[in-house]
């Protein structure tokens, strides 16, 4: 598929600046903040006096590491606007994640934290090759989550025609993009699939689709899942990576020309990867947990924020500022199986490996005593189902288990299924990993 390189004019002069000019924007941004932050909310000026701090510290970049990090504990302990540094007549808006212990993460936004977002998300959908006029269908949820408003503002903002479709309601998904030929999809990965496979369904092969490129996030995919979904929709898939917490999707995204690793913005937020363990910080090229501090939220600034996401930084290519590599999971999304460190993408990765299997899959975790078992559910693909025999589902599932064993470390147990054995998302995010196993006192 031919790649849209950027023309002349599509690009901010931040997008090409010199590292010197980029380093000076982001020194100068980082001390509005943390003073923004140490004199309108309580919780940064206690714990910065805490750590023995002041704003004023910050003399260089590095400095930043002298300064306490914020976690997801702090706001769900400062529920719902004790993080906020406007008074809450000036926040325009409020969007929350989902609540896994019974409160949501609040954030709020300004009308120019709102207006920074829409540009930030207009960025990201010229780097992954939309331009004015193009069509943009996004079946990310709307509501209190961010990922439907952030891509609708940022598609509007850049000059493209919005199809606000949200998820669910997959045969009219579709319709409408059969009808309306939108060039552009903006979809959480396991979505997409289901997507794909209602147009298989109805026998429309990936020529006749109309998209062009996919705009991916809200969970964690790998290489393999973006061969998978190129292979079946026929478009570029290009990864943007946000989380609520920071701003939502648009902290950073692909570049089209190069599908490399998203872009960081570094002039709306300043990144380190940090050592889980010690917190000290590490040089880009290492592996280990992003932070984030933001440089013009106003609303809710975020100063090193913990995200649990684990990367690495980058050198810059298609535009000046550093990139993320591939999210190879979350800290806190880690399983420890028999003494083992097992993130969920490791075993998508190994089941990608095998054309004849989906996207589709599910981890479920169970205890035998005293040892923990493991169980891998996957589909074969649709064509597969016609001639699925027995012996068949036994070789793709000792092959499978033998990868896995190989590849991560742990024993499994495999069930290869037929297709559309597992349950579809309809909302967006897929359920990946069934723990059952009995919590710990």
């Amino acid at each position: 598929m031919p790649v849209k390189q950027p023309q002349p004019g599509d690009l901010e002069p931040i997008e090409t600046a010199s590292r010197d000019e980029i380093a000076a924007l982001q020194l100068e941004r980082l001390k509005w903040s943390l003073k923004h932050a140490y004199e309108n909310v309580p919780h940064h000026r206690k714990a910065f006096d805490a750590k023995g701090v002041h704003p004023d510290d910050l003399k260089t970049l590095a400095d930043l590491a002298k300064f306490p990090f914020m976690v997801k504990t702090d706001l769900r302990d400062n529920y719902p606007f004790g993080l906020f540094a406007v008074p809450r007549e000036k926040v325009a808006r409020l969007h929350a994640s989902s609540g896994t212990t019974g409160k949501s993460i609040v954030v709020g936004y300004t009308l120019d934290d709102i207006n920074n977002w829409a540009n930030l998300m207009a960025r990201s959908i010229r780097a992954a090759g939309g331009r004015p006029g193009d069509m943009v269908h996004v079946a990310y949820g709307y509501g209190m989550f961010t990922g439907g408003l952030g891509a609708h503002y940022g598609a509007e903002r850049a000059g493209c025609t919005v199809v606000p479709m949200s998820g669910g309601q997959t045969e009219k998904q579709v319709q409408q993009i059969m009808d309306f030929k939108p060039e552009i999809i903006m979809v959480t990965p396991s979505y997409s699939l289901v997507i794909a496979e209602e147009f298989e369904r109805l026998g429309i092969t990936p020529d006749q689709i109309p998209l062009k490129v996919g705009i991916f996030g809200a969970e964690p995919w790998g290489e393999g899942m973006r061969a998978e979904i190129e292979r079946k929709l026929g478009i570029d898939a290009i990864d943007i990576y946000g989380l609520t917490e920071v701003m939502g999707p648009g902290v950073a995204c692909e570049c089209i020309e190069s599908k490399d690793g998203p872009v960081i913005w570094e002039d709306h937020f300043y990144p380190e990867i940090i050592n889980p363990d010690t917190g000290e910080v590490l040089p880009d090229g290492s592996e280990g947990e992003l932070v984030f501090t933001s440089l013009t939220k106003q609303a809710f600034p975020v100063i090193r924020y913990r995200t649990r996401d684990l990367t690495r930084l980058l050198a810059p290519t298609s535009r000046s500022f550093r990139r993320m590599g591939k999210i190879t999971g979350r800290s806190d999304d880690m399983l420890i199986v028999r003494g083992v460190n097992v993130f969920p993408s490791q075993i998508e990765e190994q089941i990608l490996r095998d054309k004849r299997l989906s996207g589709n899959y599910q981890v479920h975790l169970a205890r035998d005593g005293h040892l923990d078992t493991v169980e891998v559910h996957c589909e074969v693909q649709r064509e597969l189902s016609r001639d699925l025999s027995p012996d068949l589902m036994a070789a793709i599932g000792k092959e499978l288990q033998h990868r896995i064993k190989t590849n991560v470390g742990v024993s499994t147990r495999i069930s290869v299924l037929a297709f559309d054995s597992i349950p579809r998302t309809q909302t967006g995010k897929a359920r990946r990993v069934i723990d059952q196993r009995p919590k710990q006192q």
